[in-house]
């Protein structure tokens, strides 16, 4: 393992130092492997969180139960693919075998090991491109409790959906405790100093209530099928997978997969 870990890390350096165009192939890669995979994924909710949360972490139970009222509703959950809140959200969804349970891994010297509650699985060399496809495909965001890489993506998101490169997806803020002090620097501070408007502060919904999110989510699908009919993309296949949800999904005879 020790050696493994330093072969990435060599590997990271020579990425950073060197002017290796064949890194750009390496990226080439990984966009097109995402693209090829979920392409046609139907309503897919992305969850973040800590790779660092242990099994009987309140926030880890927390999100294993709720990908799976996620998953007996017929979403797919989309996760970075590692351990902590990446296995409880994996975990929850992958006993229903009507939905995928899919996980975006990264290569890393430390801490992101593969969990095994994934029925898709895919490797990225890069953040950048692992990030676009946890967002280019799912219909809503909800982020659990984590550190640096949780944060990181948490704004990404927001950017994209604030600057309006991402439209009627939404973002949701799961545990209060954890992220108050957050939103409350986000409201005296940035908004207060006109960095934000209202508007922007409003793409944000904090709450550890899951039916309310459940709820919010449902909307997410509807105002984006709209968006897709309105501009022209109804015919897509895309558009089609989304619509025949409501149609297609037995949500309430979901049958089991051995775990």
């Amino acid at each position: 393992m020790k050696r493994y870990k330093d072969d990435l890390a060599r590997k990271y350096v020579k990425d950073i130092k060197s002017a290796d165009v064949w890194s750009v192939f390496r990226m080439l890669t990984d966009f097109v492997k995402g693209f090829d995979e979920l392409g046609e994924l139907g309503p897919t909710v992305t969850i973040f969180g800590s790779a660092k949360a242990k099994r009987s972490h309140k926030y880890y139970k927390l999100a294993q139960k709720f990908s799976s009222m996620l998953a007996q509703r017929g979403f797919n959950i989309m996760t970075g693919g590692g351990p902590g809140i990446m296995e409880a959200a994996n975990r929850g969804a992958f006993k229903y075998k009507n939905i995928e349970s899919i996980g975006l891994n990264i290569d890393l010297p430390f801490e992101q090991i593969p969990n095994k509650y994934t029925t898709t699985e895919l490797r990225f060399d890069y953040f950048f491109s692992r990030k676009v496809m946890l967002v280019k495909y799912s219909i809503a965001y909800v982020i659990f409790p984590g550190g640096y890489g949780t944060l990181d993506e948490f704004f990404e998101a927001l950017t994209l959906v604030q600057t309006k490169k991402i439209t009627g997806v939404k973002i949701f803020l799961v545990g209060t405790s954890y992220y108050k002090p957050l939103m409350k620097f986000l409201e005296s501070k940035l908004y207060k100093d006109g960095m934000i408007t209202k508007e922007d502060l409003e793409i944000i919904t904090l709450t550890d209530d899951l039916e309310q999110i459940l709820k919010g989510i449902e909307e997410s699908l509807l105002n984006q099928i709209n968006i897709l009919k309105e501009s022209g993309l109804g015919d897509t296949k895309y558009c089609k997978s989304l619509s025949d949800f409501f149609v297609e999904k037995d949500i309430d005879k979901a049958e089991y997969r051995d775990v």
